[in-house]
């Protein structure tokens, strides 16, 4: 299930699988680079699953909702991380209000909760608001 993203050049819309997302690639259009994905990216559990899976480079998931304060202050730092490890990791986001499922299989009791993943398995999980300087550590060793 390829992730669809839109070239900053041209504007079509290329069709990314989940194990290049931190990798530089070109548009199908115009051929301009499409650089690694540098924004935190919402996703449904399918594409949790793949993304999670097949990543080579560390995944950083936040789960967090709507209504939740110290989610929406830790959406900066989340931000953050994903334009400075751009290349280097993937930061994902689960909204735990539209994918209850996931949040139950990851066991979230309190939000925001990260979790880190590299080649597929979990790393790290820890809730509460955390800083850019934590998670890119995180993301460090789990690149180790």
């Amino acid at each position: 299930m390829p992730i669809v993203r839109n070239c900053p050049s041209c504007g079509k819309a290329n069709r990314v699988p989940g194990k290049h997302l931190a990798d530089s690639g070109r548009c199908g259009a115009c051929k301009a680079e499409l650089p690694p994905l540098a924004a935190p990216l919402e996703v449904s559990p399918a594409e949790f699953d793949e993304i999670v899976s097949e990543s080579k480079a560390p995944v950083l998931v936040d789960f967090w909702a709507a209504w939740c304060g110290p989610c929406r202050m830790a959406a900066p730092h989340v931000a953050q991380v994903a334009r400075e490890l751009a290349g280097r990791a993937v930061v994902l986001k689960v909204n735990t209000e539209q994918h209850p499922e996931l949040a139950e299989r990851f066991r979230v009791q309190g939000i925001p909760n990260f979790a880190v993943f590299a080649h597929g398995e979990l790393q790290l999980q820890q809730a509460g608001l955390v800083d850019a300087g934590t998670m890119k550590r995180w993301l460090t060793q789990a690149a180790a």
